[in-house]
């Protein structure tokens, strides 16, 4: 059998490997087994001795070029001192994610959009038996009566622009930009006095999911 080249086994880190027909498990171990290889500063040579496999054998595996026995994963961590589970570490890295572009946030209607109130939904993601909503809130225009909210979950306000003063049941919270409140949603909340106009501030809520 004839040994591949060291220098194809440590080519950069940000080159796909060189394998064809291999999934992604081989090509995440092939990742993983370079990426702790090199912390430890071994070569593919020491490496391979350690280990107990040929550098030919450890060069296929991180260019994934061959998949792995259970056996030798097991060595491949022992010689690299990690667990096995480390060796997998972003095989299920593919999760869902929300983008919204600057200005393209749906406007959700709720009480007080009449009066200057503008509510932005940046996104609504779904976990296991968990939901989280961001919405940017822009408060144009003084009012009288500022409508109160409640909900199950808890929320988290970060202030960006303007300076308001914020109820959340009996007490209050004046709030300027870099400021943040966190609170229990069910308990009733919402602007109480608009002392500098605009005000924008970030309203993230994580709500748990009803299960059927």
């Amino acid at each position: 059998m004839t040994d591949v080249p060291e220098a194809a086994a440590d080519a950069p880190e940000d080159e796909p490997p060189a394998g064809r027909g291999t999934g992604r498990l081989e090509r995440v171990i092939a990742l993983r087994v370079r990426e702790y290889r090199r912390s430890a500063g071994l070569s593919v040579a020491d490496m391979a001795v350690r280990v107990g496999i040929s550098k030919a054998m450890l060069s296929k595996i991180e260019n994934a070029q061959t998949s792995c026995s259970l056996a030798t994963l097991e060595r491949l961590a022992d010689g690299l001192e990690v667990p096995v589970t480390a060796l997998f570490r972003g095989i299920d890295s593919d999760r869902e994610a929300v983008y919204v572009a600057a200005g393209h946030g749906a406007q959700i209607v709720r009480r007080g959009t009449r009066v200057g109130h503008d509510y932005r939904l940046l996104g609504s993601l779904r976990g296991p038996r968990k939901r989280l909503e961001a919405v940017l809130v822009t408060l144009t225009e003084s009012s009288e009566v500022f409508p109160l909210f409640q909900h199950p979950g808890i929320e988290l306000l970060y202030m960006l622009e303007g300076e308001m003063v914020y109820g959340h049941g009996d007490a209050r919270y004046t709030m300027r930009p870099g400021d943040a409140l966190q609170f229990d949603g069910e308990g009733p909340h919402g602007p109480e006095e608009l002392v500098g106009l605009p005000i924008r501030f970030l309203s993230v809520t994580s709500l748990d999911e009803v299960q059927e």
